[in-house]
């Protein structure tokens, strides 16, 4: 039997839930066993576990339906549990070094008690964010040893979260005692533990560090959920009576409770409907189970108790002054710039919503591409009755298909249509001044898999931080999303932690990857003729991303003295990062600049192979399996400078050269194509190739543009069978 079983929920917490369990794998003391409690087999936080399981043994998954809630994982995760005490830990929280071994310490000075409290402190979610540890909650005198909870009543009433203490299991199991199904499970589950148990021991020394998520508690925010505390007071309360507990733990338990409740019935945000019969309610259990020496606190808090008592909902409200007027409560609206639009922006707002109107967005207005133009283009087909608008930049507009209507980004008309459309498509994120109303549908369909760190995950690289400029900002915009696009499992997990927010990640894969499965012998054929390619050479894309600590497009290599070294059959594709393409043409010989044609998947399907060093195209070009090689002459600045979510030495898509030498001598000796390199791949694709089918489109459309059930989307086709577009040597042949 383990000394502790440790349960850590994973719902909602997949991006961060590798140092939760990379800080408990690193403890001191090894007597544990550890069980991540996982919504299924196919959740986001599956594949991550499962992957600590294989490595360690102490690693024990188990699977609790998102349905059930925290207290079902918690509970899924006590009845696999055989260690002689629990320890429940989120998935976005970490055990500090040492941890477990000072619990064993103590526990192995008091003896075996029913329940151990420990410290807690609370972290910024953002590094970037100063720390505000919480004050310690524990009571400041308490027996050195072990303790009737008698002896200390006051410590009945104090609000400790489950994971600042460890139980011992049998004692739960004798008890009967498991976490009630509310969200707020742990007032349920911390007293009834404080009211069972025989014989408590305290350790003054934090334990936890308990992340401080940017959106808050679940429980700030509003909704008719709020009623499950009053479910938990009554509860609590009446299991109290039955049990005969004495007035001096009665007390502080009732102060404690009813202290939460005026919390909420007081706060004007949290109850949006049905705050009368909450008061009522909670006023009810409040005159039933007040204890006889119970007194009121002073002040406002006092008033509020004895207002509460007499049920008087009306002097309630006037003392808390909810019943504000909606204008004042109302910040002011984010405005576009220049007096005429602001007001015409303004009266715009006040129209209703279209819900036949969609407007997309690239790359910041940089043409007809990526994502959202994969899913107008597969909207026409599947919801045709709304019309859809792109947004471009002025200079960009002659780039727009003749049959796609568009916007120019500035004009009267954009700003119209960002007022009145049910449906806002992007692949970056909308001015600042764009107003989120109520009923629209904000989809950020990204534009990369991420390998280098992005969002506020940036916040620690100077360079990139600066060029980023202000992540309030930034979040405000990540605010605004309803959905968000993913095509990996690591894509779901970086983004998360990058973006965070209370949006739904759609596991869809990329609407501009589906040609790498739809496209046809003759369409490969097509491309390569529009993009002059000579009949019988090997296309080599060289797709190099941009370096933040450039000022401007840097190719890096030799491209000519490449050709003549990797031989004469081979011409490159040259296509610079996006923010280079609106210079001049850089082609000479055997070099044809791609940087302007508008697609990059048709690029692609031109290729015979890809050279690239850290962009994201390695992720997409990776569907269509061909050859990929890597050029890393600058992989340690890149990472120290920009910040990478992984080592891409350690797990290259192909063979990696760090030198203009090594890379012509990759395609001389014909390594690029050859089996190391299919291996390298075929591990790559199983892990960034997940979701891409050939069907994201059609996802993306049915659930996001027609709304039907996630149950009715169509399922990801397996990797192992789909057929990715003809290579181009066959084409040729």
């Amino acid at each position: 039997m383990p000394r502790f079983s440790i349960i850590v929920p994973s719902h909602g917490v997949a991006g961060r839930l590798s140092q939760a369990l990379d800080s408990v794998l690193a403890q001191s003391h090894g007597d544990f066993e550890l069980i991540p409690v996982c919504d299924g087999p196919d959740a986001p936080a599956a594949e991550l576990v499962a992957g600590y399981a294989e490595r360690d043994s102490r690693v024990s998954p188990v699977h609790s339906p998102p349905a059930d809630g925290l207290a079902g994982a918690r509970n899924t995760g006590t009845r696999a549990a055989t260690g002689a005490y629990l320890l429940f830990l989120d998935g976005d929280d970490t055990l500090v070094p040492g941890a477990l071994a000072a619990l064993d310490a103590r526990l192995t000075e008091t003896g075996d008690v029913d329940v151990l409290y420990a410290e807690h402190e609370r972290v910024p979610w953002w590094e970037g964010e100063p720390t505000n540890p919480a004050a310690l909650l524990l009571p400041p005198k308490t027996p050195a040893g072990a303790f009737s909870p008698d002896q200390v009543p006051q410590l009945t009433g104090v609000q400790l979260p489950a994971w600042s203490a460890v139980y011992r299991r049998s004692f739960l199991t004798e008890h009967r005692l498991a976490f009630p199904d509310s969200h707020y499970t742990d007032v349920g589950f911390g007293a009834l533990v404080a009211l069972r148990a025989e014989k408590a021991a305290v350790l003054r020394e934090v334990v936890v560090r308990h992340l401080v998520r940017r959106q808050g508690s679940r429980l700030n925010l509003p909704g008719p959920h709020h009623a499950q505390l009053l479910d938990q007071v009554e509860l609590v309360l009446t299991r109290a009576a039955e049990l005969g507990l004495h007035e001096e733990r009665l007390v502080p338990l009732f102060d404690h409770l009813f202290a939460t409740v005026l919390k909420t019935a007081a706060h004007p945000r949290r109850l949006t409907s049905g705050r009368r019969a909450f008061f009522r309610r909670a006023g009810r259990l409040y005159r039933r189970h007040r204890p006889a020496g119970f007194r009121p606190p002073g002040g406002s808090l006092g008033v509020q108790h004895r207002l509460l008592a007499s049920g008087a909902y009306t002097a309630f409200c006037a003392l808390r002054g909810v019943n504000r007027s909606a204008a004042r409560a109302v910040a002011a609206l984010p405005r576009p710039h220049g007096l005429r639009t602001r007001l015409r922006y303004a009266r715009a707002l006040r129209r209703p919503l279209d819900p036949r109107l969609a407007v997309y967005c690239a790359y910041w207005g940089r043409g007809y591409a990526c994502n959202p133009a994969a899913i107008h283009a597969k909207a026409r087909e599947l919801a045709p009755h709304i019309r859809a608008v792109f947004l471009v930049e002025r200079d960009q507009a002659h780039t727009v298909p003749e049959d796609v209507e568009y916007a120019v980004i500035g004009s009267a008309r954009y700003w119209d249509v960002l007022a009145r459309a049910k449906y806002l498509v992007n692949n970056a994120n909308f001015a600042d001044a764009v107003v989120k109303r109520p009923g629209s549908v904000h989809l950020s369909t990204q534009h990369g898999t991420p390998l280098k760190k992005m969002g506020v995950d940036q916040a620690t690289y100077p360079v990139v931080a600066a060029a980023t400029g202000s992540f309030t900002k930034l979040l405000e915009r990540v605010d605004r999303w309803d959905y968000n696009l993913s095509s990996n499992r690591h894509s779901t997990q970086m983004w998360e932690r990058a973006f965070p927010a209370a949006h739904e990640t759609l596991e869809y894969g990329y609407p501009r990857n589906d040609v790498y499965y739809t496209a046809t012998a003759d369409d490969v054929a097509r491309v390569r003729r529009e993009l002059g390619v000579p009949d019988g050479r090997t296309a080599v894309l060289y797709a190099p991303t941009h370096r933040d600590y450039h000022t401007g497009f840097e190719t890096g290599l030799d491209l000519e003295a490449f050709c003549e070294q990797a031989g004469e059959d081979v011409v490159v594709l040259l296509r610079a990062h996006y923010f280079y393409d609106r210079g001049r043409a850089r082609g000479t010989g055997r070099i044809i600049d791609v940087t302007a044609h508008r697609s990059s998947e048709d690029v692609c399907l031109a290729a015979d192979a890809l050279i690239t060093d850290y962009s994201s195209i390695m992720f997409d070009y990776a569907n269509l399996d061909r050859p990929i090689v890597v050029y890393a002459d600058d992989w340690d600045v890149y990472r120290e400078t920009r910040g990478v979510y992984f080592d891409l030495m350690e797990h290259p898509p192909g063979p990696v050269a760090r030198t203009p030498e090594e890379l012509a001598g990759v395609f001389r000796d014909g390594s690029w194509a050859g089996a190391e390199s299919a291996a390298a791949r075929a591990a790559f694709r199983e892990r960034f190739c997940q979701f891409d089918d050939g069907r994201a489109a059609e996802r993306v459309v049915r659930r996001v543009l027609l709304g039907e059930p996630p149950e009715a989307i169509p399922p990801v086709i397996p990797l192992a069978e789909r057929t990715p577009a003809p290579v181009p040597a066959l084409v040729r042949n």
